[in-house]
């Protein structure tokens, strides 16, 4: 059985370890959410505190308005039908928003809890179109990333504002716009483009592929998910002292950015997230998706615990070795080497970090690959508290 310190770089990563004697659970979020509600760990109301500046009743009810803006989505989702053009945590509120292209339902989606917003022109199905139709298109390096933005009913394209009258930019855009309705974003802040966060070999709690370092995501039945960047199939996996974990099963990248290792070797998985000593370690619940405004964390191997905000779902993000789709956005801060560590929202699993700029001294955005999407293109089962 491995010591403490290997068990600690399963904790920071959240994958394996645990001791004895806990018995970790597995299900689906439904599942997850026939067991008691459980209040929110002391830990995780510290952390939005420092990065909220929340008292502690506001980081609270703020915990509590977003679990409960989950649930209110799926229900909202169902009641709108066709009619659903997307949603959002209305921080100030409390509450959340639903945009509909029409009344028919309207009154349905608010016996939901939501709040209604109707008059949207398109509907999240019609704009997922036309952001696969823009998927399909080759990007310039100078466009980052596009996005379906449920606030302004449109589909966002991301563009170095230096870059936006360069000729393969304006090409890009003119085939990006006659797929349907497109607004373009200069992007002025980015210092760099968004990359994968994958890292040499340097210490601290790691996992090794060859002379790669990454960071663990989540607990599965038989292993954990990290990122795909992070190592090809068949490839052996290592901890930080050299002691072999398993190998990586399986591993899209790019396109998708996940993967999957089976454990072993005195490795076991258990549904915790590390909180670095920054927050109390969180334990994971299920994997409820938390709408764009929520408040949502992450733990990796070399910045450890940093808190932001869900700025988006369903984004394209334009790495130099291709694009990612389906990521969501968010303006934690990440490194390299924090790549496949864990996303989490309150107690619900959200997914694991892809790649992002900046860092954690001036500030960064992040992207990450839902970890709902991994478990079900692997068939996986997340394990939970």
């Amino acid at each position: 059985m491995h010591r403490r310190p290997v068990m600690r770089i399963a904790l920071s990563t959240l994958a394996l370890l645990g001791g004895l004697g806990v018995a970790a659970g597995t299900g689906t979020a439904a599942q997850a959410d026939s067991k008691p509600e459980q209040p929110a760990s002391a830990g995780l109301l510290t952390a939005l505190q420092k990065d909220f500046h929340f008292t502690a009743q506001q980081a609270e009810q703020r915990l509590a308005a977003e679990k409960q803006a989950a649930k209110t989505d799926r229900a909202a989702r169902e009641a709108a039908g066709s009619a659903f053009a997307g949603s959002w945590f209305d921080a100030k509120k409390g509450t959340l928003t639903v945009a509909l292209t029409g009344t028919r339902t309207a009154d349905a989606v608010r016996a939901t809890g939501a709040e209604v917003r109707t008059g949207a022109r398109h509907s999240e199905a019609r704009l997922t179109s036309v952001k696969r139709a823009i998927d399909r298109i080759k990007a310039p390096t100078s466009v980052t990333g596009w996005r379906v933005d449920p606030r302004t009913n449109r589909v966002v394209v991301d563009v170095l504002a230096k870059d936006r009258s360069d000729k393969a930019v304006r090409a890009f855009l003119t085939k990006a716009e006659d797929a349907g309705p497109v607004t373009v974003h200069a992007v002025e802040g980015a210092p760099e483009k968004p990359r994968p966060l994958a890292a040499g070999t340097v210490g601290g709690d790691p996992f090794y592929t060859g002379n790669v370092r990454c960071s663990i995501g989540f607990s599965v039945v038989g292993g954990f998910v990290t990122a795909g960047h992070c190592g090809q199939p068949g490839q052996a996996v290592y901890g930080w002292d050299n002691s072999y974990i398993g190998n990586i099963q399986g591993s899209t990248f790019p396109g998708d950015d996940m993967a999957w290792v089976n454990v072993g070797s005195g490795w076991w998985t258990t549904p915790v997230v590390l909180g670095w000593g920054t927050v109390s370690d969180q334990l994971v619940r299920g994997s409820n998706v938390a709408p764009v405004g929520s408040s949502i964390c992450r733990s990796g191997s070399t910045s450890h615990w940093h808190c932001g905000t869900v700025l988006g779902l369903n984004e394209t993000i334009n790495y130099a070795n291709g694009p990612v789709y389906e990521a969501t956005h968010t303006n934690v801060c990440a490194e390299p080497g924090d790549s496949g560590g864990s996303f989490i929202s309150g107690d619900q699993a959200q997914g694991v970090t892809s790649g992002g700029f900046g860092n954690c001294t001036s500030g960064g955005e992040t992207w990450f690959q839902p970890v709902n999407e991994i478990l079900g293109r692997y068939g996986l089962t997340l394990v939970t508290s």
